[in-house]
């Protein structure tokens, strides 16, 4: 892994894909797509029909996802900045959300019992993004009697229809290929692998939530809009999509731990869906938090506009962080069920004593078989190519 200059570093790469398809557009060879909703409606619900994107959601939850996308295609264009390779991976990424949520639709309208599967009380990891939830995460994802979600599943929650091959495991490692040559420290900020345990982030993203979007583009307009309004139909959906990844995986029967930055904001929305959820919430130093966040912006942001500003960046993110630091208080103070407690700096200095403590407190019985398998996975992530951002946030202060 090449350093990281600044944290504003654009790749070659990247910088020649920008100019690529800036000169496509300006020659006519293609045609810079509008960030429409109607336009992108109409590219990403081809082929599907009205009741697919209607299926058995409720009304209010097929008005949510039309005025999300009322709201965040105005901001993009209004506030983004973006270049030409961020206004591609924007229209990219809403139209797949849209193909997705009408797959999902369709298979919900001709099996609508997947959405509605018996599940065990899953575990949920809540607590700042940079704050050790990855770590954590994984760590009880590896006990056997647990499960996780496959980062193809939470990026493409779609399955095959039966008797088809999952090719997902396939298309994300490509994925990823292609998206480690347009930002060559993208492992640095998050260690990925396709079949790996991973946050349920594109679940959320399927129903065009915030979360995934304030982490690349500067869309202010539309970070407010989302956080004004109720978060009750993106978990209704996003709890839909869990029961019938279940389902697919076989694995209903066994606690599922979940994990995502947005979790912090919406404890609420979240345990309406899931009510018997228990919690475990990672801390770690608010100024240490802020500087690993901006760093992940940043580096998100850099190939995808040249309309950046650390310093906003910085301010904006304090303020995102606060938020969800007084919504994350007022919802646990109201929260009576199984929780407990990490502290990032504990985690890192004995992850066994940390893991005990957290069994102890959700009531759980940590065995030997569990201890063997988390420490394989701690062996794994000691080698990982992430524990570069540390000093890519000593970069980031130093500019």
């Amino acid at each position: 892994m090449p350093p990281r200059p600044h944290p504003l570093a654009v790749s070659r790469t990247a910088d020649l894909m920008n100019r690529a398809i800036t000169n496509m557009w300006k020659r006519g060879l293609t045609v810079q797509p509008p960030l429409d909703p109607d336009f992108l409606w109409a590219k990403g619900s081809r082929g599907f029909a009205r009741e697919d994107e209607v299926s058995i959601r409720a009304p209010e939850d097929v008005a949510d996802f039309r005025a999300r996308l009322e709201a965040l295609c105005r901001s993009l264009r209004e506030e983004a900045g973006l270049n030409a390779l961020g206004h591609t991976m924007a229209y990219g990424q809403i139209v797949a959300a849209i193909e997705k949520r009408h797959a999902l639709g369709r298979l919900w309208r001709e099996r609508p019992e997947l959405a509605e599967t018996d599940i065990a009380p899953p575990i949920a990891v809540v607590g700042q993004m940079r704050a050790g939830t990855t770590r954590v995460h994984r760590l009880l994802a590896a006990d056997p009697r647990h499960a996780g979600t496959r980062f193809c599943n939470a990026v493409d929650p779609v399955p095959p229809a039966p008797g088809h091959f999952d090719w997902r495991p396939l298309k994300t490692r490509a994925g990823l290929a292609i998206a480690r040559l347009v930002n060559p420290w993208l492992d640095s900020q998050h260690p990925f692998g396709a079949t790996r345990a991973d946050e349920e982030l594109g679940w959320l993203t399927t129903a065009l939530d915030v979360c995934a979007f304030e982490a690349q583009w500067h869309i202010p307009g539309y970070v407010r809009f989302s956080e004004g309004r109720d978060a009750a139909p993106l978990y209704r959906e996003f709890a839909r999509i869990l029961r019938t990844d279940a389902a697919y995986m076989g694995d209903a029967e066994r606690p599922r731990v979940l994990k995502c930055p947005k979790f912090a904001e919406d404890i609420p929305a979240l345990l309406a869906e899931l009510p018997a959820t228990r919690l475990i919430v990672t801390r770690r130093e608010p100024e240490d938090v802020l500087a690993s966040s901006v760093s992940l912006v940043a580096a998100q942001s850099a190939f995808q506009s040249a309309d950046l500003s650390l310093e906003r960046m910085r301010l904006e993110w304090e303020r995102k962080l606060a938020l969800r630091e007084a919504r994350m208080a007022a919802a646990l103070d109201h929260f009576d069920g199984p929780l407990a407690k990490v502290d990032f700096t504990a985690l890192g200095r004995d992850w066994q004593a940390e893991i005990e403590q957290i069994y102890t407190a959700l009531g759980l019985t940590l065995t030997d078989a569990a201890l063997q398998a988390m420490g394989a996975e701690q062996a794994r992530a000691a080698n990982g190519a992430h524990h570069a951002h540390r000093s890519q946030i000593a970069g980031f202060s130093a500019s």
